[in-house]
């Protein structure tokens, strides 16, 4: 095997010696000094248990890689000095995307697809000179992924200082750990065989994007109709097919076909592309075209409009005084008025949810457009998925702590309500059409428009119509507050047509 470039580097050496950057690698890297590891074990050895060998495992991996960061030693300082807020002053709250769409978790998704792709060459039966490896040899390769940490990833790190490439730097990392295991060490070339970076790199994003973007399960519960417009969109969420491409450096399989004319590349990379649980894109360039990145953040847009909108609507009716906010113990609403306690939830929610659409909007135009067969220019911007879905997710996040802290001001309402007989112009002149009485809207225009509408007024005008007895009685027993129509029963029913946790599942 060809041995990856020299880590001996001085600025190696000189990152190596800070304190503060140090790496503990499992496997000596070359030039690397081995450090006793801080973090959870990470080890390649097969386990005395069976694993599952398709490496379906839940995302425990996710929640291992975040309490590796939370127990970073200085986590406080990280934040304080982040450039994005996401990662600041919010990352309590954005933490759970981080294992996606971090460097890191593009690092381990890029693992995960070489050492499937792999394990996929060993089953073709075309390609002897990857024979079918032993249970050992697969749980070895398995492990690998399982166990990939956040200490896994800085190794991958220090080899690209020197590559300056990061998906080279992944394959020099892999062949640096299988060689350990006399079976796979035999198969190192065949890492990366037939794949261009793009190959690994759209497979690893169109994974982060199925298992990462969370799915706004509960927000509109508290209003019926906000709670319809959320679950419409969420049934088109999944529809989406999270796409996946492996055809090489123009799309035709080249240098495939050259090295195995006799295998069907284009079944074969399709079998892989499926097993990852992604759907199959066979017309491609280099790239996936990123059509279906636009089409589900166009979704996610949609959603944060109809949210917007009821955060706004939320905190018009708390500056009404329709809801109270629950004070919380210790909370400050306001740095010259005690008394006060501000709807920033929601105002939080308003402003995370425009920078997010601002981000989304941009990658949902710029990803589908590239020059010819590739440009770069997608590279960069693919890095930035979980930047939009990060602000989503604090937006959705403080909508939901908005409203726990709600509660009916009832005293309110009714004063409210007491306050606007003139409401019920509508049922009164609706009345007056069905029994044929003439001008029903000029006769309430008149009695209504300029001046002040009262209970005993809206009596009189009633008691003064040509109406049958029950109608007319009827319509003297409303008030503004009995006047909600089919208003409780459609609240009451609305989970008859709502499905907000199953409807915006990713498939």
């Amino acid at each position: 095997m060809s041995a990856p470039p020299s880590l001996k580097s001085p600025a190696t050496a000189a990152f190596l010696a800070s304190p503060r950057l140090a790496v503990a690698p499992r496997a000596a890297v070359l030039g690397a000094t081995a450090q006793p590891p801080r973090r959870l074990s990470c080890s390649a050895a097969v386990g005395a248990e069976a694993r599952d060998l398709e490496m379906s495992a839940p995302m425990d991996w996710a929640a291992r890689s975040v309490g590796e960061l939370e127990q970073a030693t200085d986590l406080d300082t990280f934040c304080m000095m982040a450039l994005s807020p996401l990662d600041g002053r919010y990352f309590r709250f954005i933490k759970d995307l981080m294992p996606f769409f971090s460097e890191f978790g593009l690092i381990r998704y890029r693992v995960l697809v070489e050492v499937k792709w792999l394990l996929k060459l060993s089953q073709i039966p075309e390609v002897k000179e990857v024979p079918p490896f032993s249970k050992d040899a697969q749980l070895f390769l398995d492990a690998i992924v399982q166990d990939f940490s956040i200490n896994d990833a800085k190794e991958v790190k220090q080899i690209e200082k020197i590559t300056n490439h990061d998906v080279k730097a992944v394959e020099y990392y892999l062949k640096q750990k299988c060689s350990s295991n006399p079976e796979v060490a035999k198969v190192l070339e065949f890492f990366h065989f037939g794949c261009t970076s793009e190959d690994i790199n759209n497979l690893s994003h169109a994974l982060a994007l199925k298992e990462g973007p969370a799915s706004p399960t509960t927000l509109g519960k508290e209003m019926a109709n906000f709670a319809a417009r959320l679950s419409d969109i969420g049934k088109s969420f999944s529809e989406v097919k999270i796409l996946g491409k492996f055809a090489g450096a123009v799309g035709n399989y080249n240098a495939d076909v050259v090295a195995y004319p006799e295998i069907d590349w284009p079944k074969m990379t399709e079998e892989f592309v499926r097993s990852l649980g992604l759907e199959f894109n066979p017309y491609v360039t280099q790239i996936e075209p990123h059509d279906y990145i636009s089409k589900l953040f166009n979704l996610f847009v949609q959603f944060n409009i109809v949210l917007t909108d009821f955060d706004k609507d939320m905190w018009t009716y708390i500056s009404a005084g329709y809801f109270k906010q629950i004070a919380k113990a210790g909370e400050v609403g306001s740095s010259t008025m005690p008394h006060k306690i501000n709807p920033i939830n929601f105002e939080n929610s308003e402003g995370n949810l425009s920078v997010s659409n601002g981000l989304l909007c941009t990658l949902s135009m710029k990803l589908p457009i590239s020059r010819l067969q590739r440009d770069l220019t997608d590279s960069t911007v693919l890095r930035n998925l979980g930047v939009g879905l990060g602000h989503s997710l604090l937006a959705y996040k403080a909508t939901m702590q908005g409203i726990k802290k709600l509660e009916v001001n009832k005293v309110r309402l009714d004063e409210d309500l007491e306050q606007t007989w003139e409401v019920l112009a509508e049922p009164i002149q609706t009345v007056m059409r069905r029994y044929g009485i003439p001008e029903p809207y000029e006769k309430l225009k008149e009695m209504t428009r300029g001046q002040a509408v009262t209970k005993d007024s809206i009596r009189k005008f009633i008691e003064g119509l040509d109406l049958p007895e029950d109608a007319q009685s009827s319509l003297l027993k409303l008030t503004p507050h009995s006047y909600t129509g089919e208003a409780e029963n459609l609240a009451a029913n609305i989970w008859n047509v709502v499905d907000l946790k199953s409807g915006f599942k990713i498939k």
